[in-house]
């Protein structure tokens, strides 16, 4: 028996396939809870990149239903599984149909979708029965085609989004989509771990680049390939070619070794403390406010990470000027605001525009959850970013001059 046609999530075989770092991406709402859940994964075969990537996120207290693929053998993924060991083996189920999985917290598609828009829709809303409350479906479709499948999901990303990763490094590209029909709650942030996102590209083991970082030394790089064979005598070519590094340099974003305290409140960004406040701000709601400002240099990483672990409730971006960061009235300069519900309050993180930075990216769209220390954005070209927490329910452990790295030092912490 296969899965029922209702539910059908891929085309023609050998169409499209998720590779091993689309894979990563598909189970990566499965790997980062840390507490015991059950998974749903739709659609796989032996060979799946992403059954093995669903394999290696298992936790000993998971449980993990895998339903094959339209036309794939379940005898020979019970063998598969049963060769992984006795460990995966307890933890694995397959079934024949969709019909015999239970209500997961997370329900992934195997390999991406690519019909039409209508069967694209058929297949989310047959796979969204079997999401727990709050649970996350995700699924992909090739990056380059605008109808059909591609489009439907840009249309539920758009309603019931958590967040989109991009995969380049696939045969095709394909954009991930990880869709939430039912709210969860803030409280579930505190079992997260940070999530996996491609738009962090491995250099070393350590090191990561924002993909920001490759676009942007791709296009010095290109310019200088455009100057030298528009003047090939002329060494002016050098200028784009040696500045592609230092641009490169710029978006470089590092593994940073996140406290695991529950009572710490850690660094949105690298740099320099440059207040520590206690104020008052309507916008956030009553009472006051501890503030913790710190200025971004160029030479500082640029990634914003979130402070504490909370849910994203609302996001706004308020105008204002351009004054060098470093100055009191950078308080006023265009800023955007991300408002996180956690056990102990509201938390607001600012990105504040500089002289020179003018360029805001935040990547956790309201309601998405984010854990202590994951990446959401960054600010282009220095600047400063400053954290909001409830005066009354946090203890501030920094000073002005101070530096701190983001995701690592403890900046303040719940009392």
């Amino acid at each position: 028996m296969t899965q029922s046609p209702a539910v059908r999530v891929t085309g023609p075989a050998g169409a499209v396939r998720a590779g091993e770092r689309a894979a990563r991406t598909l189970v990566s709402e499965f790997a980062r809870r840390n507490d015991a859940k059950a998974g749903l994964l739709v659609g796989a075969t032996p060979e799946s990149a992403v059954l093995a990537a669903a394999i290696e996120a298992l936790l000993p207290g998971d449980r993990l239903t895998v339903v094959p693929a339209e036309g794939a053998s379940a005898a020979a993924l019970r063998a598969h599984v049963t060769a992984q060991g006795r460990w995966v083996a307890d933890r694995v189920r397959v079934v024949d149909t969709l019909a015999e999985a239970d209500a997961a917290a997370v329900v992934v598609a195997a390999e991406p979708f690519t019909g039409t828009a209508e069967e694209a829709r058929t297949a989310v809303d047959g796979l969204a029965k079997y999401l727990a409350e709050g649970g996350v479906l995700s699924v992909a479709a090739p990056l380059f085609r605008t109808e059909g499948a591609g489009a439907e999901l840009d249309r539920q990303g758009v309603l019931h989004g958590v967040r989109t990763d991009l995969v380049l490094r696939n045969t095709p590209p394909v954009r991930v989509h990880h869709l939430r029909f039912t709210a969860a709650p803030a409280a579930l942030a505190a079992s997260l771990s940070p999530a996996y996102r491609p738009s962090s590209v491995p250099l070393t083991r350590g090191m990561h680049i924002d993909s920001n970082g490759v676009a942007a030394a791709g296009i010095t790089l290109g310019l200088a390939a455009l100057a030298r064979a528009a003047r090939p005598k002329s060494k002016l070519w050098l200028l784009p070619a040696l500045a592609a590094g230092p641009v490169a340099a710029f978006f470089r974003d590092p593994e940073r070794d996140v406290p695991e305290d529950p009572s710490a409140v850690v660094a949105s960004a690298d740099g320099q403390v440059l207040s520590v406040q206690r104020l008052h701000d309507e916008r956030f709601g009553d009472g006051e406010w501890l503030r913790i400002a710190v200025f971004l240099s160029v030479l500082d990483v640029h990634v914003n990470r979130s402070p504490v672990a909370g849910k994203v409730v609302d996001y706004f971006v308020a105008d204002g000027g351009f004054v060098n960061a470093m100055k009191p009235d950078a308080e006023h300069n265009v800023a955007a605001y991300t408002v996180l519900d956690t056990d102990h309050g509201t938390v607001v993180v600012a990105q504040r525009t500089g002289l020179i930075a003018r360029r805001i990216v935040q990547r956790a769209p309201v309601g998405s959850l984010l854990a202590r220390g994951e990446r959401f954005g960054l600010i282009r070209f220095g600047s400063r970013t400053d954290v909001y927490l409830p005066a009354d329910a946090a203890e501030p452990l920094v000073g002005p001059g101070d530096k701190v790295v983001g995701g690592s030092t403890v900046i303040a912490r719940w009392s």
